[in-house]
This record gives C-alpha cells, sequence and structure tokens, in this order.
C-alpha cells in the first residue's frame, strides 16, 4: 500500500506553493474543525472483511496501521511535497532515518554511491561504517571542485549524495550542474535540503531526484520533536515507503501533528532567520578575534553568486573561525551568556556550537580537516530573539575568549 495522500484536501491548487501547503490538510471529520485534528492510533478499523482483505491486497488506499500510514502523518509529507514541488512523500521518525531509508530504498550490494564529502557526522558514519558491510561502496568529492563529481562517478554508481549549504561548512554547489551530471549519467541525485529548507530552496526544480529533510530543525522550528522527510517522484518515493513499511521508522502521529503545524509559519520564520544570520555575520565581518566568518549571502563567500542563484535567502546558519584555536573557542562557548550551547539547530532560540568536539566528533582530525572543519570553527544557528540581543551576546562573549 502507498501512503494515501490522494485522501488530502488539495482545493486551492492555484496559489503559491506556501498557501497550498497550509490549505492541504486530512479530510475533515464531522466534527467541522477548522484545525486538523492528530489521529493518535496505531490502527485503523473496517466495516466488514471484504474491506479489510482489499486494504491488505492494496485494491485501496484506506489506512491499515500507523507504521504504514497515518492521516496526520500523510498531511505533514503531503504539505512538505507541496512546499518542495514534489509530486509525493513520506515521513519518518527523524533526520538520520530519512536519510537511511532514501539509500537503503535504492542500494544494494554491489552498487557504488557518491557523496560530497562536506556532511553532516552521523550520516558520514552511516556511508563509511555501515554501507560497507552490505557490500556498497562509496566516493567522495569535493563540493567546492565540481568538476571532481563526474571524475567520481562509475559504471556501477547508482546515486549522488550531497548537502547544500552543507553542515557545517555552508559550502554551497550548482545544483543545476549536479543535476545535469546525474541525469547524464543516470544516477539518482539526492539532495539533503536540510538547511536551506524549502522556503529558500527548492532541489527538486532544479532536477533532484529526492529530497531529505531532518524536520528536526527549521521545519519544527522550536526545538519540540524529532521527524524526518523524503520527498520526490512517486515511483520513487513508492521504493522508500516498501522499505520503511517493513522496517518501522515511522513518524509519530503526534510529531507529525506538530511538524504539519510548523510548515504553516516556515516562510515567515524563515525569513526572520536569514536576515538576522545576514546581518549578524556582516557585523562580525571586522571583529579582529575571527580569522574569517562564513554566510551564503556574503559576498566574500566563496559560492555567493550560486547561492544567490539557486536560494531566496541564505538561510539561519554562519560560521567563524576564531583565532586561537581550540582553546578560545571553548572559553568563547563558556563566556556566552544568553545563547544556548545544544547539539540541535533550528531553533527559535540561538545556539551556539563548536563543531569539531560535538557533531563531528567521530571524524578524525585529518577528516575534519579534510571538509574545512577547524579546530576553532563556531557554528551558529540564528533564533528568532531581537537581532542586536544576539549580537551583543556573540560580541561580549568574543572579547572575553
Amino acid at each position: 500500500m502507498f501512503p494515501p495522500q490522494n485522501k488530502m484536501s488539495q482545493e486551492n491548487q492555484q496559489y503559491h506553493p506556501e498557501t497550498n501547503a497550509i490549505r492541504t490538510r486530512a479530510a475533515q471529520t464531522q466534527h467541522m474543525e477548522h484545525s486538523s485534528p492528530v489521529f493518535l492510533t496505531s490502527s485503523f478499523t473496517f466495516d466488514n472483511a471484504e474491506d479489510m482483505r482489499a486494504a491488505f491486497a492494496d485494491e485501496t488506499d484506506a489506512n491499515i496501521y500507523s507504521r504504514f500510514s497515518n492521516p496526520t502523518v500523510d498531511e505533514f509529507a503531503a504539505r512538505l511535497a507541496s512546499l518542495e514541488g514534489a509530486e509525493t512523500g513520506f515521513a519518518t521518525s527523524s533526520g538520520m532515518s530519512a536519510i537511511f531509508a532514501s539509500f537503503m530504498a535504492f542500494l544494494k550490494a554491489g552498487d557504488h554511491l557518491v557523496s560530497c564529502s562536506s556532511i553532516f557526522g552521523s550520516t558520514h558514519t552511516v556511508i563509511t561504517k555501515f554501507l560497507p558491510k552490505w557490500g556498497i561502496e562509496y566516493t567522495y568529492f569535493d563540493i567546492n571542485s565540481p568538476a571532481s563529481l563526474e571524475a567520481a562517478i562509475r559504471p556501477n554508481t547508482r546515486m549522488v549524495f550531497l548537502e547544500t549549504p552543507s553542515n557545517p561548512g555552508l559550502d554551497v554547489i550548482d545544483l543545476t550542474y549536479v543535476a545535469e551530471v546525474c541525469k547524464r549519467k543516470n544516477v539518482i541525485l539526492n539532495v539533503d535540503n536540510c538547511f536551506a529548507t524549502p522556503a529558500l530552496q527548492k532541489p527538486i526544480l532544479q532536477g533532484a531526484d529526492i529530497v531529505t529533510h531532518s524536520a528536526t530543525k527549521w521545519i519544527d522550528g522550536q526545538g519540540r520533536v524529532l521527524g524526518g522527510a523524503i520527498v520526490g517522484r512517486a515511483e520513487l518515493i513508492k521504493e522508500v515507503h516498501t522499505f520503511c513499511r517493513s522496517t518501522g521508522p515511522a513518524m509519530s502521529p503526534f510529531n507529525a501533528w506538530v511538524l504539519s503545524k510548523s510548515l504553516e509559519t516556515l516562510h515567515v520564520r524563515m525569513a526572520r532567520h536569514s536576515s538576522t544570520a545576514l546581518s549578524l555575520a556582516g557585523a562580525l565581518q571586522s571583529n579582529d578575534k575571527l580569522e574569517w566568518v562564513k554566510y551564503p549571502m556574503l559576498e566574500s563567500h566563496p559560492q555567493y553568486t550560486i547561492a544567490k542563484k539557486q536560494m531566496t535567502a541564505g538561510g539561519g546558519i554562519l560560521c567563524f573561525e576564531i583565532k586561537g584555536g581550540l582553546e578560545k573557542g571553548r572559553k568563547f562557548l563558556d563566556a556566552l551568556q544568553m545563547c544556548s550551547l545544544t547539539a540541535n539547530l533550528g531553533d527559535s532560540r540561538t545556539i551556539v556550537s563548536h563543531p569539531s568536539s560535538t557533531t563531528h566528533a567521530k571524524l578524525s582530525e585529518e577528516e575534519r580537516l579534510k571538509v574545512g572543519i577547524t579546530p576553532g570553527l563556531i557554528r551558529i544557528s540564528c533564533g528568532l530573539e531581537h537581532p542586536e540581543d544576539i549580537k551583543n551576546d556573540i560580541e561580549q562573549a568574543l572579547q572575553k575568549a
């Protein structure tokens, strides 16, 4: 059975994507509720034996069990797919379960994966430690050297995976170029769009086959629940659903309800996060405590022109290198008075992290340096506090470091 997203009410398809996402909802019940309810149930009933048989035979799109499909989860997936310009989508329990499912639904022993080397630490672990256990080979390419992508593709390459902007170095690659290479080589292009979200970038419209998300981040936006999603062409998402139905990385209906509501404010929030990050990045460029500041919409960014072409704004993440390396980085974190120290990002509260000792700690020093994660690299996820308060806290901590 495929997720029954055709049950979603989508009467306003002539409007803008953000309007369609808000107006896409699970079918209204007899109670005529304005806000979609949460279907917090593990299973669904049938009127008779024949209806139940037909559902299990995939002859109908009736819900059977919430590991397979659930109206609240399907609403979230349909809304996200609408925002991305994708045909359909499937929601999972976390961002990493979405990444893993996007690999395992399509890759088998003897296949080859090409990935950019600038990726989230847990994704690196999946690619380098677990995929080889199942006979799946991999090759990394340098996102800052796009020509290295085509050279990495082999006859048995099945998929190209990348993040843009990357985590945590904010590297950007031309999606149109990558999509052209993938189509010519007949490989699936899988793009992690976590940092930009569909509010700022739509990889599907630039040629990606599937897009993955950690909905835990900007999509939730308040650090409340875990969630992931994969969107794309219907025939590809059907393979994802088949894999997830049996392996079980199901999204909780409650989490789906939270995330579906969050999508209604995504564009408003991302505009504020982006404007704050751009303002802060610009102000920090002249700070003598820093070696450099990096943000996609700063003209000093190496791929500024590409970012301007494929993103409507730079997102809420910026990073910088503090002079003095690891020890100065620790002193800076300890001197913060308002900003949070936590492993998450994409929150309404500003978060500061030190990737070398946290999210990318499992990489060797050589691996970290190869993807630009230096000992003094600081990543800032700009929240929704007043921009001046964020700026003042960062600057006073830099002075004390």
